[in-house]
């Protein structure tokens, strides 16, 4: 009888626990069915060959998932990470810190590290030094985007050759009428132009780019950017697609909703995994 009590207060106990969970995140299919993580772990871990992991820049929950799933995705597949945060010409620089050969102090005078490197990016790039992962700086350097974006695509062609091994291959390939070029320019109003767009395709394409040099023969590419790179299956996958359409390519986004336990429809097939995270969520900056 005493055990019976017992059993009937544990599970009260469990219900009432149950019904005070307070997630922090869900993750959804494209069609906006919720799935476990580790159900999407294991659609990436055996059947990508290259995934975009769209985060928030601010998000310290993309920021922790990015790390699991690295740490998850090196335990069965040959990984090579790489990411927006950090430009091609900075290479040289991080891979001199992957081998131990400068520290994190010359690292970051060497290389144009985000404001938020050391929190949010940093733990990536230490996971990738403590198990000799290849770790790739993929976006174009700044200046170059710049350039493009004061005077279009042509004045590319007047950079020294030797820089351009830091952006993609000439000519590059441009679609201004890509809904998510298009959104740019209705977000930005006045301000936006045809080059802006230029701009972010130069980033876009270069991305891309570096993404399938570095893959590796049968390799897995964990790639982190923001989720407007790649949102839609455009951005950056629209570019990887037209250079090898035969891999099997996945992009996950994430998006700040007030309740968790349905996809909002503007989010319906923003990508194949969706990350919804509390819109209360404390940011990192």
């Amino acid at each position: 009888m005493i055990r019976l009590i017992l059993f009937t207060i544990a599970g009260f106990l469990s219900l009432q626990i149950s019904g005070q969970d307070k997630p922090a995140y869900r993750i959804f299919d494209a069609n906006g069915n919720p799935i476990s993580y580790s159900v999407m772990l294991d659609s990436l871990k055996t059947q990508a060959d290259v995934i975009l992991f769209g985060e928030l820049h601010n998000n310290p929950i993309a920021h922790w998932l990015e790390l699991e799933l690295a740490k998850d995705l090196s335990a069965s597949r040959n990984l090579t990470l790489g990411a927006e945060m950090i430009e091609t010409d900075n290479q040289e620089a991080l891979s001199l810190y992957l081998k131990d050969s400068i520290d994190y102090k010359q690292l970051s005078e060497r290389a144009r590290l985000w404001n938020n490197h050391k929190t949010d990016y940093q733990p990536l790039v230490t996971f990738a030094k403590q198990n000799k992962t290849d770790f790739i700086a993929t976006n174009v350097p700044r200046r170059y985007a710049a350039q493009v974006h004061q005077h279009g695509l042509e004045t590319l062609d007047s950079i020294a050759p030797e820089e351009k091994q830091w952006i993609a291959p000439l000519p590059i390939a441009f679609d201004a009428d890509l809904p998510r070029y298009q959104e740019i320019l209705k977000m930005m109003g006045d301000h936006g132009s045809p080059k802006l767009v230029m701009a972010q395709a130069l980033k876009d394409a270069t991305m891309a780019h570096s993404i399938l040099q570095n893959r590796g023969e049968n390799g897995l590419f964990l790639h982190f950017n923001g989720a407007f790179h790649s949102d839609f299956h455009e951005g950056i996958l629209w570019y990887l697609k037209l250079q090898q359409p035969d891999l099997n390519y996945f992009t996950l986004s994430t998006v700040l909703q007030d309740e968790l336990f349905n996809l909002d429809d503007e989010h319906l097939n923003r990508a194949d995994f969706i990350i919804v995270v509390d819109a209360d969520m404390t940011s990192t900056y």
